[in-house]
């Protein structure tokens, strides 16, 4: 297996021993979403192949330093549960296996650990226990990021038609902008036979060249990002503990 290969499931215990031991590899991306109700023209899946596109894209920039770990498919959408089809987890779980994830690549010998999420549900829960993971994981320079944050107003402006707001906007759900993203990398995924079936036709807006305009943005963004956690530059703040 050639030392370019980003995906840690794809090494042996041997080839990833050797490329650990020689320094080479640097930093871990672990990659969060869900499996939820997308309107009725997309796929449930299009949180988790969104978040996986980046991730690897990421670490294929970075290459050989990044290897993406296996993460979470299933999320916090309890919200989206009157839609049957969707899947959850409680948040308990969700941090518990979340918990264990990093565990394992610290354990593995990964000092630079980013949290890649793909799901707007997991952004305040996973906001109000980070203090715990940093307090657990310090000394490790562990980052929590959903990858649409590194995106302003100024992209939604020129990029979509709709009248995206960030942040409250950004993703949306299954709008211009993620419809966008699907078109661009997993079309098959789209169904646009069924746009005219919904009230909501923002999604009609969408196209694959928006998709990989903002695909573009963001990996150049979480890359450069990368690079400075990987560098020492940007370190994880622990927080302090009462005296």
């Amino acid at each position: 297996m050639p030392s370019t290969e980003v995906r840690l499931q794809k090494l042996t215990r041997r080839e990833f021993r050797e490329r650990m031991d020689s320094g080479e590899l640097k930093a871990c991306i672990i990659p969060v979403a869900a499996i939820e109700q997308h309107l009725e023209h997309m796929a449930m899946e299009h949180d988790w192949r969104s978040v996986n596109v980046v991730a690897r894209a990421v670490a294929e920039k970075l290459s050989p330093q990044v290897l993406v770990a296996e993460g979470l498919k299933v999320g916090i959408s309890e919200h989206h549960m009157s839609h049957p089809g969707s899947l959850t987890v409680r948040p308990g779980t969700f941090f518990s296996v979340l918990n264990d994830l990093i565990r394992s690549v610290v354990l593995a010998g990964f000092e630079n650990v980013l949290v890649l999420n793909g799901h707007g549900g997991n952004v305040k829960p996973t906001e109000g226990v980070w203090d715990q993971f940093l307090r657990e994981f310090k000394g490790t320079n562990l980052h929590f990021l959903p990858y649409w944050d590194v995106l302003n107003q100024a992209d939604a402006d020129e990029l979509l038609e709709g009248g995206t707001q960030i942040p409250w906007d950004m993703p949306g759900h299954a709008q211009e902008w993620e419809t966008s993203i699907g078109l661009a990398r997993f079309p098959e995924n789209v169904r646009t036979d069924m746009w005219k079936d919904q009230e909501d036709q923002k999604p009609s807006l969408a196209t694959a060249e928006k998709g990989e305009a903002f695909l573009e943005r963001i990996v150049e963004r979480i890359s450069g990002k990368f690079e400075t956690i990987i560098s020492g530059e940007l370190q994880s703040e622990n927080p302090p503990y009462f005296p």
